[in-house]
């Protein structure tokens, strides 16, 4: 079964997204299911709006250090940053963004999903 995600980006990696400057969005929690085809993305505060998808190519597990070795040159982002974000945790994971399409008008939550709150980090949908 295929399943599609919403993430919550903030606004400036989801535009990198966009641009194509950003070819992988780190995470802490891999996701549970499988199969994963169409990751929405939610760009958080003050957008507040689904801007965009993408089909994730592969998620890479690794160490923060191996993940920063093999995907740094597209990270989008510092490794300060990255550093950061993972702290001393024991594995991080990347999402390699495939094909992407980033909307003409951004849509609300309720219209898309019929939600009313923007997830944490992700949820299914």
């Amino acid at each position: 079964m295929s399943t599609k995600v919403l993430l919550s980006i903030k606004p400036e990696f989801a535009d990198a997204i966009f641009s194509g400057k950003k070819k992988y969005e780190y995470r802490k929690a891999k996701f549970k299911k499988e199969n994963i085809v169409k990751v929405f993305v939610y760009s958080s505060s003050p957008v507040c709006k689904v801007i965009g998808e993408f089909v994730p190519s592969s998620i890479i597990s690794s160490t923060p250090k191996e993940l920063w070795t093999s995907t740094k040159r597209h990270s989008g982002i510092s490794k300060l940053y990255f550093d950061e974000y993972f702290g001393d945790r024991a594995l991080g994971h990347a999402i390699k963004v495939g094909s992407f399409k980033r909307y003409s008008f951004p849509k609300s939550l309720k219209d898309m999903f019929d939600i009313s709150r923007p997830p944490q980090s992700f949820q299914y949908v």
